[in-house]
């Protein structure tokens, strides 16, 4: 099968969530024996010799040396037509016109999008009659409307601007999901959700399927521990208002109780300066985001998402797991992994439950020991790579028409 990917962003190296999930994604496909043509942009301060490099190993890659759209350009572009502002954004002319020669000089049997954003690149490829298949990473209209709640966190005005654009991306996304062959969610809550998108017409015949992302069972730690009786760790990505809600939560209302019941306790932050509060708590070790990812997840340390709005699936959970480090997470974070609290993690609400589950892993190593086998034994049963390749070959498959699809020449 050959397969045409499109996407916003190059997904090398993995720095982020969105990035991890399709690299997984493709190096599952490809040892499938999926022949994968990638097409993503790469900014102008970015290595793009070296990402091309990487990327080949895989599959062939075309990158377009362009940005995103600055923030004015894209809400000009915006305003003036019918794309919300994260579309506008990403919709990057030079990208859309290396998807029409593709489809205009190559045979592909199907077109994946990866991320709502990137939808309006594959015009080219629809008018061409490909099937054109859409993987929603989350549903971005609902984190949208989250974060327009997030008062605390927002300038002035831009709550109501936010709510809008929540509207705005929500139309576009039952759009998207009207139009695509398919669409893949992560969970079956955002599948649900999509089909609510599409409308009530369509949302019986919408075809939205859950296939959640591939991942090892079994990655290394870090190779050393860090310090503090227990360490934690949290992630921080300041860019992203869910999570710098979820950090600061942690870091004023959180830390503080598990730091008191827990003085030998150190929270190790990974995130860069300019995202992280200038005065940290005591006990609060700062650190750069590590540049590759395996070394935040240390062996003796426990992994703390307190993520208080979220969507799709948590991918530094499942590395955590695959790394053997036992995970103490919102209700919210660990929606759609299909974990059950004390037996792949433990659930937290509040600065009280974080603080007595951190005591519990803590101190009963049987109970962090049987953490660790469970995350692993959970990635194997619902993440495996081959068995989620399987899934989406199926499903390419049943969109493509006999002997391939061929795009007019």
């Amino acid at each position: 099968m050959r397969l045409l990917w499109i996407a916003t962003k190059a997904p090398v190296p993995p720095i982020d969530g969105g990035r991890l999930v399709a690299w997984t994604t493709l190096r599952a496909l490809v040892e499938a024996g999926v022949e994968i043509t990638l097409v993503a942009p790469v900014p102008p301060g970015e290595d793009a010799a070296a990402i091309e490099g990487e990327l080949a190993a895989v599959c062939h890659p075309r990158l377009v040396r362009a940005a995103p759209r600055g923030p004015a350009s894209a809400l000009l572009r915006s305003a003036l037509g019918s794309r919300p502002y994260a579309v506008a954004r990403h919709t990057i002319p030079a990208v859309a016109r290396e998807v029409e020669r593709l489809v205009a000089s190559e045979r592909f049997d199907a077109v994946h999008v990866e991320q709502v954003h990137a939808f309006a690149q594959a015009e080219p490829a629809l008018r061409a009659g490909l099937p054109v298949i859409l993987r929603a990473q989350n549903v971005e209209s609902d984190l949208w409307s989250a974060a327009a709640r997030l008062h605390h966190l927002l300038p002035p005005g831009a709550g109501p601007w936010l709510a809008r654009e929540a509207r705005r991306l929500a139309r576009y996304e039952g759009r998207a999901v009207r139009r695509a062959a398919a669409t893949i969610a992560l969970s079956e809550r955002d599948a649900e959700r999509l089909r609510e998108l599409a409308g009530p017409l369509t949302r019986t015949r919408a075809n939205v399927v859950t296939i959640p992302p591939p991942f090892p069972s079994e990655l290394p730690p870090a190779d050393r521990e860090l310090p503090g009786d227990p360490p934690l760790v949290l992630l921080g990505s300041g860019g992203w208002l869910p999570n710098r809600d979820g950090t600061r939560w942690f870091l004023e209302e959180v830390w503080p109780e598990v730091h008191a019941r827990l003085p030998g306790a150190l929270l190790h932050l990974y995130a860069a300066e300019g995202e992280r509060p200038k005065r940290l708590p005591e006990g609060v070790e700062p650190h750069p985001p590590p540049a590759d990812s395996r070394d935040a997840f240390a062996p003796n340390a426990i992994l703390v998402v307190p993520l208080r709005v979220a969507s799709g699936i948590r991918m530094k959970i499942l590395e955590a797991w695959a790394r053997g480090v036992p995970v103490v997470a919102t209700p919210e974070a660990a929606e759609g992994l299909a974990a059950a609290d004390g037996a792949e993690l433990l659930l937290a609400e509040d600065a009280g439950g974080f603080a007595a589950a951190v005591g519990r892993l803590g101190a009963d190593q049987g109970l962090a020991a049987a953490l660790r086998a469970g995350g692993r034994d959970l990635l194997r049963r619902r993440f495996d790579p081959a068995r989620v390749a399987e899934e989406l070959l199926r499903l390419y498959g049943g969109l493509t028409r006999p002997g391939g699809s061929r795009s007019p020449r």
